[in-house]
């Protein structure tokens, strides 16, 4: 097992800084960029309707110490002011991706990366914004780590205030599949990866209208440990209404759904299984019991047919003995 590297906690009080430069447009080109030394890092801003957030999160990418950026915008068939907003816009190192048809934001996201030409790709959501050195102090990390991905620190905002998140939204570092299957660890706003990664582990999955993210740090943390750049370099702004964690109630059907896919996938391990059946248990056990509060007696047979389908089919019904460190899951 390789040492990662770990950078120590900096930055907590830092205020984004530089106002944003010009940017070009183009509709599925990309601009000639200026010679810079170093790794090429392909920014991925996928937006929707967000015209009054969007300039915030490309001003912080534009701001960035590290130049050598090409930031791919990919409008998801906004119907507001977000297209005139880009078109203002000019700078080599931007293009904008429009999409005449909602795709929602996996597919948003697959499409930039599928034309993306950097070395590394980073993730930021419309909605957030990076600290100036962000893309520089994780470049650097993931260069001295060997990491295929890795995230930061970031600081939560909620109605504009600071908000302390509590201890279980801790940020982990390397192997942390268990813990991962019972909720996210992994903001896309603070994630960097290694060009090749989605060739190994896939592109995000677009069946999935949320916890698309979830999905994929699973498959991730099948293979690979995610490197933590312990600084705040990230800013998460929450609390509205058109944000995906408000606008579907009752996500842990997504999250049970991407648990019965990893269930299939061949590189699992009889720990792997067994922690996945454990919490799949879990959380269908929640969601059985929502249904039949609100009186949905079929989406709660539904539901627990497809778990007990799954698992049978994995075989994960049955009892193995542990495979990772001599510990049983849990």
């Amino acid at each position: 097992m390789p040492q990662y590297a770990r950078l120590s906690a900096v930055g907590k009080e830092a205020a984004l800084a530089g106002p944003a430069r010009p940017c070009s447009v183009g509709n599925m080109t990309h601009a000639s960029l200026s010679p810079a030394a170093g790794p090429l890092v392909t920014v991925i801003i996928p937006t929707r309707d967000r015209a009054g957030l969007l300039p915030r999160a490309i001003a912080s990418a534009l701001a960035q110490t590290w130049t050598a950026l090409e930031i791919i915008v990919v409008d998801d068939a906004s119907t507001d002011n977000t297209p005139a907003l880009l078109a203002a816009l000019d700078d080599p190192r931007l293009v904008v991706i429009r999409r005449q048809t909602p795709g929602g934001v996996s597919a948003a996201r697959n499409v930039a990366i599928g034309v993306a030409r950097g070395d590394y790709i980073a993730l930021l959501d419309s909605d957030d914004e990076w600290l100036p050195q962000k893309t520089a102090r994780q470049l650097a990390s993931m260069q001295a780590s060997g990491h295929v991905i890795s995230q930061t620190q970031e600081i939560w905002m909620r109605g504009g205030r600071r908000v302390n998140p509590v201890a279980r939204h801790g940020k982990p570092d390397g192997f942390f599949f268990e813990a991962a299957l019972d909720m996210c660890l992994v903001s896309p706003s603070t994630t960097m990866f290694a060009r090749g990664f989605f060739e190994e582990i896939g592109l995000f999955d677009e069946s999935l209208p949320a916890c698309e993210d979830y999905d994929l740090w699973l498959r991730t943390l099948l293979r690979h440990p995610i490197g933590l750049v312990d600084e705040y370099l990230a800013v998460r702004h929450g609390g509205r209404g058109d944000q995906l964690s408000t606008m579907y109630i009752g996500q842990d059907l997504f999250r049970i759904r991407s648990m019965i896919g990893l269930l299939g996938r061949p590189e699992i391990t009889p720990w792997h299984r067994d922690c996945i059946e454990k919490e799949l248990r879990r959380k269908v056990r929640v969601y059985v019991t929502g249904c039949l509060k609100r009186d949905r007696p079929e989406e709660a047979t539904r539901v627990s047919a497809l778990m007990e389908a799954a698992l049978l089919a994995a075989g994960a019904h049955q009892s193995r003995p542990p495979a990772q460190g001599g510990a049983a899951c849990g």
